[in-house]
């Protein structure tokens, strides 16, 4: 495996593998000269449906002969790969984790706040369901 996504082409009879590089958004790497002469050299824009692009984990799917450019991505459009990448019903869960994240990750400041602004701690421990210790602590 590489550690590197792999910008590819389609050919016509391929089943489609990857994602278009435009639905994970902005990338970088789509800007570098090493891109733009790979797309030139083989007369593809960056919009056409034959541009594939798949995470590291998935280049071993590439079909052998297809036209292929490593591409390094950074943390946040790798993520973006791997959610557009995914099935739908894997998709919806990885949005439900990622709100998870970003809920606990201000955890303990939203219950210090709540229990500051004078919110009961049987309140915040109904309204969040978590133990009473566990807000008590985030008030320290």
């Amino acid at each position: 495996m590489t550690d590197d996504a792999y910008l590819f082409l389609l050919d016509e009879t391929a089943t489609p593998l990857g994602v278009p590089p435009g639905s994970v958004g902005d990338l970088a790497c789509l800007e570098t000269p090493a891109v733009r002469a790979w797309l030139d050299a083989h007369g593809v824009a960056v919009t056409s449906p034959r541009l594939r692009l798949v995470p590291p984990e998935e280049t071993a799917a590439i079909p052998e002969g297809a036209e292929r450019l490593p591409v390094p991505l950074g943390d946040e459009e790798l993520s973006r790969l791997r959610h557009g990448n995914a099935p739908e019903s894997v998709a919806r869960l990885e949005e439900q984790l990622l709100a998870y994240r970003e809920y606990t990750d201000g955890r303990d400041a939203l219950l210090g706040r709540a229990l500051a602004a004078g919110v009961p701690l049987a309140r915040i421990v109904e309204l969040t369901g978590e133990e009473p210790r566990t807000v008590a602590a985030a008030a320290r």
